[in-house]
C-alpha cells in the first residue's frame, strides 16, 4: 500500500483525521527532508522510518517505494509542505509506479496555491497553476510569453529572492494586469498584497510566495502577448518610426512609453 499524503503548509493544526491515521500506520514515510517532517511527526507522537525522496535522488528513491510495497509494507510519501508532487517531488515516483502496474493513493489536503486564490480575491472560476518558472531569465520569458494571451487567473509559486524579477517580467510580458503576492498562509503573519504589475511589491521580501496575476482580457489586442520588443518591432516593420512604435505600443498594454523604453533601446 502507498499513500501520497498532504501535509500543513504553515499551521500544524492543517492536518486531516485522515492523513494522521495513515502516517500512524505506515512501515516507512519516505520525505523531501528528513528533518522538516519529524517535526510533524513529533508534533503527533509518530515515530516512523524516516528515508529522503528529492528531486536529486527520486528515481532510485522510486525503485525503493516500488519493493517495498511489493514486500507488503505500508508506505507513505510527503514533501515538506503540502501535496506531494505539485511543485515538488513525487511525479517521478507517480510514473515508475504507474509504469510497473503498482496502485497508489492520494490522501488529500492543505494546498498553497488554491488558499491563494482565495485571498486574492481575483476570479476564481478559471485559473491555470504555472508553479515556479525557470530559473535563468531567458527561459523566464518565454515560460511567460506562453501564458500572456491566456483569460484565466494565473498563479505561481515564487521564492523570496525572485519575487522583483518574477513580477519585472510578468509586466513585461503581460502589460499592466492586477496582481497579489500571498505568503505566510495560514500562519501568524499571513498576509496578503494587492498590488498592480506595473508598481512592483514595495517591502522586504520574506517567505514563500504564490503570485496571483489576473488573466488577459477578452478584447486584449493580440500584440500585448509578445514580449515588448517584439510588440514594438511588429509596428516598426509595417512602417512606424520606433517614437510612434513605442507610443502604439505603451497604449495596446495600457501603460506609459517609459515603462517600455529600457526593453527598446537597441531597436
Amino acid at each position: 500500500m502507498i499513500a501520497f499524503v498532504a501535509t500543513p503548509i504553515g499551521n500544524l493544526k492543517d492536518i486531516t483525521l485522515r492523513a494522521l491515521e495513515e502516517l500512524r500506520a505506515a512501515d516507512v514515510i519516505f520525505c523531501e527532508d528528513t528533518r522538516h517532517t519529524v517535526r510533524l511527526l513529533n508534533a503527533y507522537e509518530i515515530k516512523k522510518p524516516l528515508y529522503s525522496c528529492h528531486k536529486f535522488n527520486e528515481r532510485e528513491a522510486a525503485e525503493r517505494i516500488l519493493a517495498l510495497s511489493r514486500e507488503g509494507k505500508r508506505v507513505c510519501v510527503v514533501s515538506d509542505a503540502g501535496m506531494p508532487v505539485i511543485s515538488d517531488p513525487g511525479n517521478t515516483v507517480c510514473a515508475a509506479l504507474r509504469a510497473a502496474g503498482e496502485d497508489y493513493t492520494v490522501i488529500p489536503g492543505a494546498n498553497a496555491a488554491l488558499c491563494a486564490l482565495i485571498l486574492s480575491a481575483l476570479p476564481a472560476d478559471r485559473f491555470t497553476f504555472a508553479g515556479f518558472l525557470p530559473d535563468k531569465t531567458s527561459e523566464r520569458r518565454a515560460a511567460l510569453k506562453r501564458y500572456a494571451a491566456a483569460r484565466e487567473t494565473l498563479l505561481f509559486h515564487c521564492a523570496p529572492q525572485d519575487v522583483d524579477d518574477y513580477i519585472a517580467l510578468m509586466f513585461e510580458a503581460f502589460g499592466e494586469r492586477r496582481a497579489c503576492a500571498v505568503r505566510e498562509i495560514t500562519k501568524l503573519h499571513e498576509e496578503s498584497i494587492s498590488f498592480l504589475l506595473s508598481e512592483g511589491l514595495a517591502g522586504e521580501k520574506r517567505g514563500e510566495y504564490v503570485l496571483v496575476v489576473e488573466g488577459a482580457k477578452e478584447q486584449e489586442n493580440p500584440l500585448n502577448a509578445l514580449p515588448v520588443r517584439e510588440h514594438v518591432l511588429a509596428y516598426m516593420r509595417e512602417g512606424m518610426g520606433k517614437k510612434e512604435a513605442l507610443k502604439r505600443a505603451a497604449k495596446d498594454r495600457g501603460v506609459p512609453k517609459s515603462a517600455l523604453y529600457k526593453e527598446t533601446l537597441d531597436l
